[in-house]
């Protein structure tokens, strides 16, 4: 059955415009990662915004900090691709929070590579997984970032295999 009621409507719109705001902000995360857009990146923050990636063997700072340490970082590996899913969102129930904050939390699996010969892409050389801990505040220009919590779970990283052993 339809709620009829105006203000019910009205509430349910801004509901669904507000979760599809926040998907795409996650989407505009990982597609900055992705392509090296650390002014992208940064802009999707809130001036105070943080980022936390040491439980990948990263860094914790303010964005722009963290921005610095991605680009070094994933210097090696021009070949990138985070697939951020299963994204569960929640808005803030704190007493008088009006619904201007909220909490995605979301999977991640992410290839990453080099290139082959002449600019060829190639098979991932490291692969990894877990989990992203998203905190966003509502602004004046929209939804912001106000922090991201990187939490792998799981990593591989191909390359030359041992040679077998014989006796």
């Amino acid at each position: 059955m339809v709620n009829t009621e105006p203000m019910t409507q009205r509430v349910e719109l801004a509901t669904v415009r507000d979760r599809l705001a926040l998907d795409g902000l996650v989407t505009e995360y990982a597609v900055a990662v992705d392509d090296g857009d650390w002014e992208a990146y940064r802009g999707l923050f809130t001036p105070d915004g943080r980022a936390d990636y040491r439980s990948a063997g990263g860094v914790e700072g303010s964005a722009g900090a963290v921005a610095g340490w991605l680009a070094k970082s994933f210097a090696e590996f021009p070949v990138r691709q985070h697939l951020i899913v299963n994204r569960r969102i929640r808005f803030g129930l704190l007493e008088q929070d009006r619904g201007d904050t909220a909490r995605v939390r979301a999977d991640y699996m992410s290839p990453m590579g080099g290139t082959g010969p002449e600019g060829a892409s190639a098979a991932p050389d490291l692969l990894s997984g877990g989990r992203c801990a998203f905190s966003m505040v509502r602004r004046d220009d929209g939804w912001r970032l106000n922090e991201v919590v990187v939490r792998e779970m799981w990593r591989r990283v191909d390359g030359p295999r041992a040679a077998p052993v014989v006796n």
